[in-house]
């Protein structure tokens, strides 16, 4: 994991916390909190990550989420899935038993407005306060501590929670109650779905006509077509390189949630569904771990 990018960190007093979940997203964001000055302790389910964490960035280690969790004031978790979720919250060992009356729980994995709903009234019986908070700007912005954060919950627990968070993020608003942080992250996959599909139709119509798509986007990202994925990812569709990133699996996971929810509400998602289906063209074509710009990939 290479080091951090230097952050100016946002003033907020030092606190006992607990960071869940050390992947991709989470060791950085538990870096960037532990170079704020809270005493974090952290878990991981592989040990080995957790350890190279502490080495890295001080702090300790627990083997529970539950043990991590005892004593602190603010648990923040980033974990894969809704099942990965109720596994390090939930249950004899998750954090929540951990938790004393008072404390905070954050949720920044990306998972379904079921599970938000459902935590938030498990932390209320408990006396304790909950946050769903999903993030964007992939490992970059963790890495740089510029993530966008989508928050639900209690506007009390919101404004207790923000100091923190401004460790690793440059934006964080409060979208509505218990639940609105995953519908707005919906609503963001939804976006970048579309945008990447346009952007690969694009890049393979441009190759077949014998642009330099390099100077193609150069220029059209001067004007109306601009975006962060075509400024971020389209040098890299033309280059045919997709070793890195939001893996085709994970945001194949986000969709299905998102089309979930639109059953419920009855929203209708023509693009994103065939999108969807387009990813698992993808996936089929053994790049589940592939970025999500590698729709062009189809089309070559």
């Amino acid at each position: 994991m290479p080091s951090l990018n230097p952050k100016s960190y946002a003033a907020a007093a030092p606190t006992k916390l607990a960071f869940i979940g050390l992947g991709a997203m989470g060791f950085p964001m538990a870096g960037h909190l532990a170079r704020a000055g809270h005493r974090v302790t952290v878990y991981n389910r592989n040990p080995a990550k957790a350890q190279a964490w502490v080495a890295e960035f001080g702090g300790s280690s627990q083997p529970t989420p539950r043990l991590a969790a005892q004593g602190a004031e603010l648990v923040l978790c980033c974990v894969g899935n809704d099942a990965d979720v109720r596994a390090v919250l939930l249950g004899e060992h998750g954090a929540l038993a951990g938790l004393a009356a008072g404390a905070l729980l954050v949720d920044h994995s990306t998972a379904s407005v079921e599970l938000a709903r459902e935590l938030d009234a498990c932390a209320r019986a408990q006396g304790l306060h909950f946050l769903d908070a999903p993030v964007s700007g992939g490992e970059v912005g963790a890495q740089n501590g510029q993530l966008t954060l989508m928050c639900g919950g209690a506007h009390q627990a919101f404004e207790r929670a923000r100091p923190t968070l401004q460790a690793y993020a440059r934006a964080v608003t409060l979208m509505g109650p218990s639940g609105a942080g995953q519908l707005t992250k919906m609503v963001n996959q939804i976006c970048i779905a579309g945008l990447l599909q346009g952007l690969s139709e694009a890049v393979a119509f441009g190759q077949r006509a014998g642009l330099d798509m390099g100077q193609v986007l150069e220029v059209i990202g001067q004007g109306a077509a601009q975006s962060w994925q075509m400024q971020q990812r389209g040098p890299t569709m033309v280059a045919d390189r997709f070793d890195f990133g939001f893996a085709v699996d994970w945001m194949r996971k986000d969709l299905g949630l998102v089309l979930a929810e639109a059953r419920r509400n009855g929203a209708a998602l023509p693009v994103t569904a065939l999108v969807d289906q387009f990813y698992a063209d993808v996936q089929r074509m053994g790049g589940g771990r592939w970025d999500t710009s590698s729709l062009v990939r189809r089309l070559r």
